[in-house]
């Protein structure tokens, strides 16, 4: 590594106040509804973007999952700015708004594959894909909004297999009953188990696949004199760290 110590005192920087019953890793885990597990090795995965923002001049941009950490972050002003930049690195590490637009979004997709080999070359294996997706899915899904539990319930979005299949039940099962009306009541018991096969294939098709997650964004950065400056997109929380 480039600089080992420095990483040794990133990794050991505590992010949660013991004397807190509300910590950063629990309001992490709350705000992005993850498993308090997943929010920790998020966090993890956060050390390890900011010792990479300070040891490298390339433009670099963090996976969502580390965004938002850093984000939450940000909002911890004494913790990040003092204790962090001030007392750990000597430099300050900032986070400022994309310019927006498509020449934005390539720029920072470009710096993501960066990131992704300067962190194989510091840590010596690949990133987490469940922490990091991979650059489609990283600027791909970016739709997110800050939503009033209290007063919505929010329902998972069918994926585009599960909608097809739906549509493919209906169409089947309609087939079905208009042969039943066209030759009368007496067909109907012949109809039945072939109705019950196409429901069962249909659920098999349904709920036989895999699942994937989440994350996406793009990014912007520049460069100031006292550190490593980063960007985020109005529509997606994300961010870029770099010259």
């Amino acid at each position: 590594m480039k600089n080992e110590k420095l990483w040794i005192k990133i990794k050991n920087f505590n992010l949660d106040d013991n004397n807190s019953n509300f910590t950063f890793s629990k309001r992490l885990s709350r705000d992005n509804n993850w498993k308090i597990e997943f929010a920790n090795k998020v966090i993890s995965e956060y050390k390890k973007f900011i010792y990479l923002c300070y040891i490298t001049n390339n433009s670099i941009t963090p996976s969502d999952a580390v965004d938002q950490a850093w984000h939450l972050h940000l909002t911890y002003t004494k913790s990040y700015w003092k204790e962090l930049c001030g007392e750990t690195l000597g430099k300050a590490i900032h986070h400022n708004p994309t310019k927006g637009g498509s020449l934005e979004k390539n720029k920072f997709s470009k710096c993501y594959d960066s990131t992704f080999e300067i962190y194989k070359q510091e840590f010596n294996q690949e990133p987490p894909t469940n922490i990091w997706l991979n650059n489609q899915k990283r600027f791909q899904e970016i739709n997110f909004r800050r939503i009033n539990l209290d007063k919505f319930w929010l329902v998972k979005k069918p994926s585009k297999r599960i909608v097809l299949s739906l549509k493919i039940l209906l169409v089947l099962l309609v087939i079905p009953f208009m042969f039943i009306q066209a030759k009368g009541r007496e067909s109907s018991s012949d109809i039945i188990f072939p109705i019950i096969m196409i429901i069962f294939i249909v659920i098999v098709i349904i709920f036989g696949g895999s699942k994937n997650g989440r994350n996406g964004g793009c990014s912007y950065d520049d460069h100031y004199d006292d550190g490593c400056d980063s960007g985020c997109s109005g529509c997606s929380g994300c961010s870029g760290c770099g010259d």
